[in-house]
């Protein structure tokens, strides 16, 4: 229900009171082919919401994938073949490539970030540094990309972060007050010095999240701590670093580019000549 009101906003942002240049382009009632095509390597995402933004400008499209969510393809490669009035192809073709090509930019990181982790036993996690209103979606993308997602918001996780343990005044009161209302959540903390690793341990919490911390650092508190805590990392994240934090012991590791700065994977609908 959210996706078809989001495709039909999304459709009527672009075209609003009517597609001007195709109008006065007298199309109808000619029938044409188009295909939409891989410009870049990478992971493919968002194919059935681009089918379902063509199918709600014209349910009568032929529509044809040659590819699924979270394939790999190569540049000039076909992912799907349209038919019908070019009218509606052109109508859709903006609001389509666009969900795919960002979807697809989100899958394609994830799945480099993912490959920099083989042999490990690390869970590559997402945040919640994403787009307003697009958050299932860039999700979404993470997981077709072999990612997995972090708490989705606020309401199905405790994460106490920074500014929780200032406003409480320490890690230990801040777990103490969540504490009081008996919860079944899990209670993870942020943390950033082994001092407050060890405050953490104290206060019984379940994972902490080790946040712009060196992989010498990490690698001291897991093993210190390796029976007793879940850990991630966190902060400053990049395709030269992740293996090396990585290799500290971590059980997860979590990335905000993921979502905020992946390159839109390069997408194109051309049609047949």
């Amino acid at each position: 229900m959210f996706l078809d009101e989001f495709i039909r906003k999304s459709l009527e942002e672009d075209i609003g009171t009517g597609d001007i240049t195709t109008r006065y382009l007298d199309f109808e009632p000619q029938i044409s082919v188009a295909y939409i095509i891989s410009k870049a390597t990478g992971v493919i995402a968002g194919i059935d919401i681009a089918k379902q933004v063509f199918k709600m400008v014209d349910p009568e499209l032929k529509i044809t994938l040659y590819s699924k969510d979270g394939d790999s393809v190569k540049p000039n490669e076909e992912i799907m073949r349209l038919e019908g009035r070019p009218s509606s192809i052109l109508q859709g073709e903006r609001t389509a490539l666009n969900f795919m090509q960002r979807l697809s930019g989100i899958a394609t990181k994830t799945a480099k970030y993912v490959s920099l982790l083989e042999g490990l036993n690390v869970k590559l996690l997402d945040t919640r540094k994403t787009t307003p209103l697009l958050r299932s979606l860039e999700k979404y993308a993470v997981r077709v990309g072999g990612g997995y997602n972090h708490r989705f918001g606020l309401f199905d996780m405790v994460l106490i972060k920074e500014n929780h343990i200032r406003a409480c005044g320490s890690i230990t009161e801040a777990v103490n007050r969540i504490r009081k209302h008996n919860i079944s959540y899990k209670i993870e903390v942020e943390v950033t010095n082994a001092k407050e690793v060890a405050e953490a341990v104290n206060a019984g919490v379940d994972r902490v999240m080790l946040d712009n911390m060196t992989p010498e650092q990490i690698r001291k508190v897991v093993k210190k701590y390796k029976d007793i805590l879940e850990f991630e990392v966190s902060g400053g994240i990049t395709e030269e670093n992740i293996r090396t934090y990585a290799e500290t012991g971590v059980q997860f590791i979590s990335s905000g580019a993921l979502t905020h700065s992946y390159k839109s994977l390069d997408i194109s609908l051309l049609f047949k000549e």
